[in-house]
């Protein structure tokens, strides 16, 4: 099999590596200018087409943006689930993996989001949770907005669960799974549908209830992928691709 192109050679992987311990050992927060290329050069010892090399793949994964022009050069940002989300796309399109798999990993993980939620979340991530749920039931007649307050929401759970891993999957399976882009209709009967899950799910973690939260968080998902199959099974076995939407 042959190499691939995007994934940096190894000894600029490592040049990579060591650059991100820097940040970390620096302690170089979102917005902070790394060292020029000369001083990187002879930090790092090696030639400046595996340090550039090195530079364009932490920029891939969204560690930093590379500032043209003069006073230009590596800049650090906050990475997000984007890189992960086009890496899990790629890899279930390679597998020939329908849309069904991105709905059973969500009734898999979700519901011990939950339940996390329930024994950890914030005060301040419930008050966001009970403004989308209040959003969304202003608006249910909007379909653009129900979509918006939809995934707000499970991200707000993913991320109140007080677990990372959560957050950036939630974040990521959600970006691929996006119904509207993928032909799943909602119509008025299933948005009134879940948004009662929604404020059920919210009652069982204001509750501090976790057995209540993860079981109404399963049957809301389960909910979701039974009417998908029924009403759009064309949709939910076609494959994944990259882009598709």
């Amino acid at each position: 099999m042959s190499a691939n192109p995007l994934r940096p050679t190894k000894t600029a992987m490592l040049v990579a590596q060591r650059i991100v311990a820097d940040i970390n050992e620096r302690g170089n927060v979102v917005g902070d200018r790394l060292p020029p290329e000369r001083l990187m050069l002879e930090k790092y010892d090696v030639g400046r087409g595996t340090l550039r090399e090195s530079l364009r793949f932490l920029e891939l994964q969204g560690v930093i943006t590379l500032k043209p022009g003069p006073g230009g050069g590596p800049v650090v940002v906050q990475p997000d689930a984007s890189s992960l989300a086009t890496s899990l796309t790629l890899l279930l399109q390679f597998s020939d993996a329908p849309f069904r798999t991105i709905a059973e990993a969500r009734l898999g993980l979700e519901p011990m989001m939950s339940q996390l939620c329930a024994e950890r979340m914030s005060d301040d991530d419930l008050k966001a949770l009970k403004e989308s749920i209040d959003t969304m039931e202003a608006n249910l007649q909007n379909q653009a907005i129900f979509l918006e307050e939809n995934k707000r929401f499970h991200d707000i759970v993913a991320h109140g669960s007080g677990n990372a891993m959560f957050g950036y999957l939630v974040d990521a399976l959600l970006g691929i799974l996006d119904g509207s882009a993928i032909g799943i209709e909602y119509p008025e009967y299933r948005r009134e549908a879940v948004h009662a899950a929604h404020r059920e799910i919210y009652l069982a973690i204001e509750s501090r209830d976790p057995a209540a939260a993860a079981a109404a968080m399963h049957e809301h998902i389960r909910q979701y992928v039974r009417y998908a199959e029924k009403k759009f099974p064309e949709v939910m076995e076609a494959p994944i691709v990259w882009g598709q939407a």
